[in-house]
């Protein structure tokens, strides 16, 4: 089991290589978020709510995001999204299926040697949590429907984005990958911002 798991990373390892070939990580810069505090001068509470949501949306739409929220049921992969190699799909409980489970390349932190990130609990996030290729209000009408976020409060979001470790892998997401904008716990502090303000959403 060992000697396949180590000919399987150096497949991908082998894989990451040529898809990699030619990208810089410059290619896709990271900037820092915006606080809470910037949208005071917005006096109406509902506009303000929806302008704090719009910038949470920069970490939300980013490839870091959207590769394992596809819309399909299968990971994207890259600052360029593009189909996850060897193709694999979600199986029954967004592992993966029987015969290629996510932790089978995946391990419990990024293998960097083969470019493979990793987390303990690396998944392919729910189909009724899937935002790749939805508007920023379309993602806020979503992640704030307990039947479309994980059966989750708007509450229970500020520590699932600003503290949840599979989500914090984002911003250290390993070799040649561009991070998600700012920091974890400034995106948890627009989170908070963003609820105690009434959870409004931008325009769809």
């Amino acid at each position: 089991m060992f000697n396949a798991r180590v000919k399987i990373m150096v497949v991908m390892a082998a894989l990451a290589s040529s898809l990699c070939a030619g990208y810089a990580a410059s290619d896709m810069t990271s900037h820092g978020l915006a606080s809470p505090e910037s949208f005071a001068n917005i006096a109406d509470t509902g506009k303000r709510s929806a302008a704090i949501f719009t910038e949470l949306g920069k970490v939300l739409t980013h490839p870091r995001c959207t590769n394992c929220h596809p819309a399909g049921d299968s990971p994207r992969q890259g600052d360029n999204p593009h189909p996850h190699q060897p193709p694999v799909t979600r199986g029954a409980d967004g592992h993966g299926t029987a015969a290629m489970r996510c932790h089978t390349c995946h391990q419990k932190a990024n293998f960097e040697p083969g470019r493979i990130p990793g987390h303990p609990e690396w998944h392919l996030a729910p189909r009724e949590m899937a935002w790749e290729g939805k508007t920023i209000g379309e993602i806020c009408e979503q992640i704030r429907d307990p039947a479309r976020n994980g059966g989750r409060k708007v509450e229970e979001l500020i520590d699932h984005i600003g503290k949840d470790s599979l989500v914090g892998w984002a911003w250290k997401p390993g070799f040649g990958r561009s991070p998600v904008p700012g920091t974890q716990a400034q995106a948890g502090a627009l989170v908070e911002a963003w609820v105690k303000t009434g959870a409004a959403c931008p325009a769809p």
